[in-house]
């Protein structure tokens, strides 16, 4: 009897571990572009007066039930003001267009702190928020403090990720190589502010988000960092380009976080690109 129990455990282990993860399929939405900008800002050692026109873009990850989004992109007067964008939709109505609803959207997993991932948070009002833990604690904290970095940070973005988290939506991740949804792991390492993280979504096949961790496709082709929280963490950033590579299985299947290209490689409908 015992056997014949212990058997068919063995046997509904090894159905779970075939058993294959949540279908999900990947989107990235061009909200906005941004002209001109200069490649030596995102791609280090690049000639300082070579420019390249780039995108505001989040990427929207549907399956098992979920409406997923990576980053939140932005829409605060202040930095209109500051830099040139183009082309401008709302992030909640840009991801209407994919068929979201922003009250739709379950969950909202943002790679970093910056102006332009994060500070769309407050335009989806349902979804749980996930961020690193680090990323929380130093940019809600230390970032504040005399000499500390807080450089791109919007403070009304600090203080709505403060209401999301009393609000009971937020959820901090504790370090590299999680799990936080069926199918959809982060990582962190490579640095790009005080601690970014980026997601693999498992499939076939799957696909590594980098978000600014990787700003073009030219990082990859030249192992050139990104722009990362001080130069000290530019080789780093090279070591997470190449861990990105063997998650994904090849370097095509990461998904730069400003390049235009992405709008290229993949079927185009409007703003929107089906990346799997």
């Amino acid at each position: 009897m015992k056997q014949g129990l212990l058997a068919v455990l063995l046997l509904l282990a090894a159905v779970c571990r075939a058993a294959p993860g949540p279908a999900y399929d990947i989107y990235a939405i061009r909200f906005a572009d941004s002209p001109g900008d200069a490649v030596s800002d995102m791609v280090m050692g690049a000639p300082p007066d070579e420019t390249v026109d780039t995108v505001y873009a989040l990427w929207l990850i549907r399956g098992a039930g979920r409406n997923i989004l990576f980053d939140s992109g932005f829409h605060r007067k202040r930095w209109f003001e500051l830099w040139t964008v183009q082309n401008f939709l709302r992030p909640d109505e840009a991801v209407r267009l994919a068929g979201v609803p922003p009250e739709a959207v379950t969950d909202l997993i943002i790679s970093h702190a910056h102006w332009d991932h994060m500070g769309g948070i407050d335009l989806f009002p349902n979804a749980t928020v996930w961020i690193q833990q680090a990323e929380y604690r130093y940019y809600t904290g230390d970032a504040w403090q005399p000499g500390k970095d807080h450089g791109g940070i919007d403070p009304d973005d600090v203080a709505e990720l403060l209401r999301i988290n009393l609000a009971g939506r937020l959820r901090l991740v504790d370090g590299d190589d999680r799990e936080i949804i069926p199918g959809i792991r982060v990582y962190t390492g490579a640095r790009h502010t005080y601690a970014s993280q980026y997601l693999r979504v498992a499939g076939e096949p799957p696909v590594v988000l980098a978000s600014d961790n990787v700003y073009l496709y030219r990082n990859l082709a030249e192992h050139a960092a990104s722009a990362t929280f001080s130069d000290s963490d530019h080789a780093a950033n090279v070591a997470a380009q190449q861990r990105m590579a063997e998650l994904a299985g090849s370097p095509a299947r990461i998904v730069p976080g400003h390049d235009a290209l992405q709008f290229e490689r993949y079927p185009v409908d409007g703003r929107i690109a089906r990346i799997r």
